[in-house]
């Protein structure tokens, strides 16, 4: 792919990576945040989502731009329009961040439910996919963005269980309810996370490949 790269695609892409790990790193505070209790650091999270707002606005403006100047081949086109659409999903990441800080914020104020050990590993196995697919975008390896959306059932298989746990505690104790709902929702947010990655990665093999993987299963599967 990297034949295609101009200044004004190679421009386009780093900022694509910045905004990666921009969310990337939103995550990781806001967990940390809700880890230890740590009310300043939620704040930042909170107030940082403006950055990752205002890069995809710039990542949006450099595509149209570039579509509108430069009459773009299939290829190039292709990559600008994934750049759109990851751009938007890396936004959305953020957005999840700023709803796992702002519960934080909430859980704070109350000793823990329960150890924190659910929760971040689904965390690192989001995040991991998250930055995987976002390898791919470099390398154009469609095996990774293959095993990254065949990793989604781990997630989603934690979240299930963690369900079962915390409803099982609001039954025994309502007491628990609130605590047990802001970590539920905690939880839907790693999912949600873990779902953008998907997305991504599937847009990495339309990059490489120009092949739609979205809802065909014998892709997914295995």
């Amino acid at each position: 792919m990297k034949r295609f790269f101009d200044n004004e695609l190679e421009t386009f892409r780093l900022h694509l990576m910045l905004m990666g790990e921009m969310s990337i790193r939103q995550v990781r505070d806001a967990l940390k945040a809700l880890v230890d209790a740590d009310v300043a650091l939620a704040d930042r999270v909170i107030a940082a989502d403006d950055e990752l707002d205002k890069l995809e606005m710039e990542i949006d403006d450099e595509a149209i731009r570039y579509m509108n100047l430069r009459s773009p081949v299939a290829t190039e086109l292709r990559l600008v329009i994934v750049g759109m659409k990851a751009s938007h999903d890396l936004e959305r990441v953020g957005d999840e961040a700023t709803t796992i800080a702002k519960r934080a914020v909430k859980l704070a104020a109350e000793p823990p439910l329960k150890p924190y050990v659910d929760i971040p590993r689904m965390a690192e196995i989001a995040l991991g996919m998250l930055r995987d697919a976002l390898d791919c975008f470099l390398h154009s390896d469609t095996e990774k963005a293959l095993a990254v959306v065949r990793r989604d059932s781990e997630v989603d298989a934690i979240n299930k269980q963690l369900y079962r746990e915390l409803s099982s505690f609001m039954i025994e104790n309502p007491a628990t309810t609130t605590r047990a709902l802001e970590l539920m929702f905690i939880s839907k947010s790693l999912e949600r996370i873990a779902d953008h990655a998907c997305n991504i990665a599937e847009e990495m093999v339309f990059l490489a490949k120009a092949t739609d993987i979205r809802h065909r299963d014998e892709f997914k599967n295995g």
